[in-house]
């Protein structure tokens, strides 16, 4: 038996196709003009002669990066951060949301400490009391800096304890009757069944990591301190204010500042569209399972 879909299913397909492709366009195209621009002549660029496709093709901006040494050395600096704040975040989040998910029988005072992670989520000390932190604590000036002031995300950890709270308990009584602990439980059963809400969450640390840009400038006394995204937003900038050898000068002349400032950004997002299709397929199942409830 052939199955023939209504004129109106059809209609619905064609319509929900359309959009669908418009909306990924939308997406896509910006980051195509931002590459091509990147790639294109300075005068092309500066005549705002390339829409999609490189105009006057050249890499002599990227060139101009590669060759900093200040761009490698932020580069090394945001890889560490990356690894170091991801890897110290996912563990004080994972073994945070563990103990919060239980009942009240199991965790005495358990609403008194969801409350007290809760109210960091609308009330915060503001900008001068946390560097005033920092620099007490002897963090200024060193990656963990970087990391430690925002080490535990609240809403990953209440998106998390959430999804935690959905495992059928009958898998935690029966690893007990086996004679697990809780350390065994959270291990072997816990985290196998939690792993969109994980790969979200992960998804989440890793584009905070990246992007994040003001701190570096708060907490660095130094440029050669500085993460990525930070010496990308000041690098325009120092072009313009300091003084800068006669290579440099002769370099810029062959690159504008709008091919150099697209390089940025494209560099700068680069990393995170090469990681977000690995993860994507538990993106949507991890925000879903894991929102708020109850």
């Amino acid at each position: 038996m052939v199955y023939r879909a209504s004129w109106s299913r059809v209609l619905f397909m064609v319509v929900n196709t359309i959009v669908l492709v418009g909306v990924t366009l939308l997406g896509i195209l910006p980051f195509i003009h931002l590459l091509s621009v990147s790639l294109s002549s300075n005068i092309a660029a500066v005549a705002a002669q390339v829409k999609l496709w490189p105009v006057g093709f050249t890499l002599d901006a990227y060139q101009y990066l590669a060759q900093k040494v200040e761009f490698i050395r932020s580069l090394k600096v945001s890889l560490e951060r990356v690894i170091l704040g991801t890897a110290i975040s996912m563990f004080l989040t994972i073994i945070t949301a563990y103990p919060l998910s239980k009942s009240r029988e199991q965790f005495d005072f358990r609403t008194l400490y969801v409350w007290f992670f809760a109210v960091t989520m609308f009330f915060g000390g503001g900008l001068i009391p946390t560097y005033i932190v920092v620099k007490e604590t002897g963090l200024i000036n060193s990656i963990w800096a970087l990391i430690v002031p925002g080490a535990l995300n609240v809403w990953n950890m209440v998106m998390l304890l959430n999804f935690f709270r959905n495992i059928p308990k009958d898998m935690e009584e029966a690893a007990t009757i086996d004679g697990a602990g809780q350390w065994a439980i959270l291990i072997r059963v816990y985290l196998p069944v939690s792993l969109p809400s994980l790969a979200t969450i992960l998804l989440f640390t890793i584009v905070g990591h990246w992007n994040s840009w003001f701190d570096g400038i708060l907490y660095m006394n130094s440029p050669e301190k500085y993460p990525l995204q930070t010496y990308l937003s000041t690098l325009v900038t120092a072009i313009n204010k300091a003084a800068i050898s006669i290579d440099d000068l002769k370099r810029l002349e062959e690159v504008s500042e709008k091919t150099l400032r697209t390089a940025q950004i494209f560099l700068g997002a680069l990393p995170i569209m090469l990681v977000y299709p690995f993860l994507q397929r538990y993106f949507i199942k991890g925000i879903t399972v894991g929102s708020v409830k109850e």
